[in-house]
């Protein structure tokens, strides 16, 4: 395949027309619909079709602008990284983005297999919101992205989700808040969930996952917690939590680990409240090592088959 033909339908499709198209590339409109037209005999169908007065792209012109789209992309980051003086930028690294709202906890036992493939490679993690990670992603800036949500439909970012596991969720407290709130240990966890129902609560933010699904599964249990406050990060609820500050919500896998880094004591368990975790890479079938390394011990090692 021509490139430089693929470039000129994709500037077509960007610009909007083949008139302004000829006028940014410097060639005539009669020039630029015949290399356009060599494009679509070598693909073997039509990119372009007549709407009224214009163009627009035909279904496979569409896909083919999908695809374009991603080449040019990596075209340019290349030339910015370049130009930037990042020519060693990757070299023998692993690069994962981890989502904000997925637990630190999580995401170490979930990554650790990637340090252990005997690749010697280093192992980098940014965190942030999954969009911008995302993008990175689409421009092979990151190699992963661990994530408590699958790729959002309608972005067009070639990309594909793995699920890695799910697990139940817990609820935990201090004992010096139990012990305020006139409670044994024994007492709130016989008469749960009813023993949690108007205890201070720490609850996740309104832009996390699982928030809509704590409060449904309350609703249901007929349960009104106190909300006392709301965290966007997880570590920093546990903390709270660790004071005696209230009652909070953490994975039912890292129960054991919770209590014992953060001197809690287990309530109960919603084993129907789920949490998933995903991994999100540019690869339908996975071939990377550390990428294999990942999903396969996460789905049999960490997160318990239901």
């Amino acid at each position: 395949m021509n490139y430089k033909h693929l470039h000129y339908f994709w500037t077509v499709m960007r610009t909007g027309s083949i008139a302004r198209a000829s006028a940014q590339l410097h060639l005539t409109p009669q020039t630029l619909s015949g290399q356009i037209k060599q494009l679509e005999e070598r693909l073997g169908k039509p990119l372009l079709r007549k709407a009224g007065r214009g163009l627009e792209p035909t279904d496979a012109g569409r896909m083919v602008h999908r695809f374009a789209d991603d080449i040019f992309s990596m075209g340019a980051a290349m030339q910015e990284a370049l130009q930037a003086g990042q020519e060693g930028f990757g070299q023998g690294s692993f690069r994962v983005g981890v989502v904000n709202s997925v637990p630190k906890s999580i995401a170490c036992h979930v990554l650790e297999p990637a340090l252990e493939t005997g690749e010697r490679s280093r192992l980098i993690c940014v965190e942030g919101k999954l969009t911008p990670l995302l993008a990175e992603l689409a421009v092979h800036r990151l190699d992963l992205i661990v994530s408590d949500v699958p790729l959002p439909a309608g972005l067009s970012v070639k990309a594909f989700t793995h699920l890695l596991g799910r697990t139940g969720v817990c609820f935990f407290a201090s004992p010096h808040l139990l012990k305020r709130e006139g409670l044994t240990l024994r007492q709130a966890r016989s008469r749960f969930p009813r023993s949690i129902s108007g205890l201070p609560w720490l609850m996740p933010s309104f832009d996390s996952v699982l928030r809509p699904r704590l409060e449904a599964w309350l609703k249901d249990e007929d349960v009104s917690p106190s909300v006392v406050a709301e965290f966007d990060d997880g570590a920093l609820t546990k903390a709270f939590g660790r004071q005696g500050f209230g009652v909070f919500a953490g994975p039912a896998i890292l129960a054991h680990e919770i209590e014992a880094q953060y001197q809690v004591v287990q309530l109960g368990a919603a084993d129907d409240l789920m949490e998933e975790f995903y991994a999100i890479s540019i690869e339908r079938r996975i071939s990377n090592p550390a990428v294999a390394a990942i999903t396969d011990a996460a789905r049999r090692e960490l997160f318990p088959k239901r």
